[in-house]
């Protein structure tokens, strides 16, 4: 079992970075997509990398209920059916693979997929047409892809992105898609931390009451920054952001 006196052992540097953390799960809740490698860095630092992955699972769900209860009426429940399946098949493939496969291996690779992706993604707003790729391929890749990342590193974000914006969804469309993918995601994804992997404890629930105040206010802020940002707007910020995670990857 996962043991360790986590919420009595920070010091106020480690307090502060944990808090930041939060802050950042606020955000990315709000809407503000692209950023989750910061809070996985974090924590992974602060908490060793498959630890953190537990830590973290409770924080998601909150800010999960918070995303689905504010922008539940723009889901678009046809793309959610498309993803769904096949990234519930990448979190098993992740709870298995997840004991054995080595760090640094699964972060270059991911990192690569990642930058790829992007690119791709910014050949297909140069072409400016109006197709999106319907090919049952491209939605399983992704699904795949985010749902085996997510289960070894909370990292799904950037695969389950670039699959919306390829869907060209407006940003609230986005948002409200996004929330209901990832609420019903953890929430698949939190017995295998719980009784499988054991990352998640007494303790490390303690730890996240502690953090909850930073992530509220996260997401408040999140949301009153994307008040002022359009859709195209929005399309740059979640580019610019997720190529930025796969470098940060990719270097870290």
């Amino acid at each position: 079992m996962f043991e360790t006196n986590l919420a009595y052992d920070l010091t106020w540097e480690q307090w502060a970075l944990a808090w930041l953390a939060a802050f950042v799960v606020g955000l990315a809740k709000s809407g503000i997509k692209g950023i989750a490698i910061l809070i996985v860095a974090i924590l992974a630092l602060l908490f060793g990398g498959k630890a953190s992955t537990g830590i973290l699972m409770p924080l998601l769900l909150v800010g999960d209920v918070f995303a689905v209860s504010y922008y539940n009426r723009h889901a678009q429940w046809i793309y959610l059916r498309r993803l769904l399946p096949w990234m519930m098949a990448g979190v098993l493939l992740g709870v298995w693979l997840g004991k054995d496969l080595p760090e640094a291996v699964f972060k270059r690779g991911m990192a690569v997929i990642i930058l790829l992706s992007v690119v791709m993604m910014y050949w297909w707003d140069r072409r400016k047409s109006e197709a999106v790729p319907d090919q049952w391929w491209f939605a399983g890749l992704m699904g795949l892809s985010a749902g085996f990342t997510t289960m070894i590193g909370n990292l799904a974000g950037a695969f389950s992105n670039i699959f919306f914006l390829t869907m060209r969804l407006p940003k609230n469309h986005f948002i409200g898609t996004a929330a209901w993918l990832f609420l019903i995601i953890n929430t698949f994804k939190l017995p295998f931390h719980i009784f499988v992997w054991e990352t998640i404890s007494p303790d490390t629930l303690q730890l996240n009451l502690r953090l909850l105040p930073a992530e509220i206010i996260g997401l408040w802020a999140g949301i009153r920054f994307l008040k002022g940002v359009r859709d195209d707007q929005y399309r740059s910020l979640i580019l610019l952001l997720t190529a930025g995670s796969a470098l940060f990857i990719l270097i870290g």
